[in-house]
């Protein structure tokens, strides 16, 4: 018998929630199954105390959410080589089940071309899951499991292969649609991703914009997202459908200056190589649900 796969954990911190950080591992610590080698990067902060057994990376600089986790990634060897899939968990949630790991173990085991496993992500005091945390456009069943195009940056699980294949998160981006990039490659290497309702992050729930960032590195990164991965034709289909949502959904006005300025911004910055998807991956992304103009 093939021994059970090796899981690693990475885990980023501004080291401003200890509490919360302390939680999560020890929810990682509970998991059935073998033991979780765990790192937690100190995004330019220091690392609060750990649990003996997890490594710490404390970083100099805020190197953003991609830039951190690669920087754990290759805390595993290089592409995370040491272990055959990563956990990659948001510093303030933790794992409620603890048969989590283990039930991403049976998933990749059984699924050789399955590649990342997007967790259902549900709030700790009323168990709800947002409609933005479901990866689909059909998303008012988030107790649904599903094949999916996208995953949940804070909440997954992603073989290494895949990293070593496709390479890791776009590190320029530093927030917002680094896990689009990646899934997108992946797809058109062949791999699979599955949303499973049955694995759970408990987060609280929060909104996006809180970030002073959001809105334009959301619109800065949707255009490199685009410019990146999409064959010439859809580029400037897909932005503008983009452009026609942001415009619906009425921002304000400060939001929607900063959401220009990042639009802008995309297009006159280096967005990284492009190496447009093949039009088969366009097929199978519409098939899936999600055609990349939306």
């Amino acid at each position: 018998m093939s021994s059970p796969m090796k899981l690693g954990a990475v885990i980023i911190t501004m080291g401003n929630r200890p509490a919360e950080l302390r939680a999560l591992l020890d929810s990682v610590a509970k998991q059935d199954g073998d033991r979780i080698e765990v790192v937690v990067v100190g995004n330019g902060s220091a690392v609060p105390e750990v649990p003996p057994g997890v490594r710490t990376v404390e970083l100099p600089e805020n190197l953003g959410i991609p830039g951190g986790r690669n920087v754990g990634i290759e805390a595993f060897g290089p592409s995370g080589a040491d272990v055959d899939a990563l956990l990659f968990l948001d510093d303030d949630g933790h794992l409620p089940l603890t048969d989590t790991a283990e039930l991403c173990r049976q998933a990749f085991e059984a699924d050789p071309k399955l590649g990342i496993i997007s967790f259902r992500i549900a709030d700790p005091d009323t168990g709800e899951t947002q409609r933005r945390h479901v990866p689909r456009l059909r998303a008012a069943d988030p107790m649904r499991s599903s094949r999916v195009t996208t995953f949940l940056g804070g909440a997954n699980a992603v073989r290494t292969r895949v990293i070593a294949e496709v390479g890791p998160l776009p590190g320029d981006f530093f927030y917002a649609h680094e896990e689009t990039d990646l899934a997108w490659r992946a797809l058109d290497a062949g791999w699979l991703i599955d949303y499973r309702a049955d694995m759970v992050l408990n987060h609280p729930t929060t909104a996006p914009s809180r970030h002073a960032v959001y809105h334009r590195m959301v619109a800065r990164n949707r255009v490199w997202l685009a410019r990146r991965n999409l064959p010439a034709p859809l580029v400037p289909v897909y932005l503008g459908v983009w452009l026609l949502l942001t415009l619906l959904r009425k921002p304000s006005g400060p939001a929607l200056k900063a959401w220009f300025g990042g639009f802008r911004e995309g297009w006159s910055t280096p967005c990284g190589p492009r190496r447009p998807m093949k039009w088969r991956t366009v097929w199978r992304l519409t098939r899936l649900g999600r055609p990349p103009v939306i």
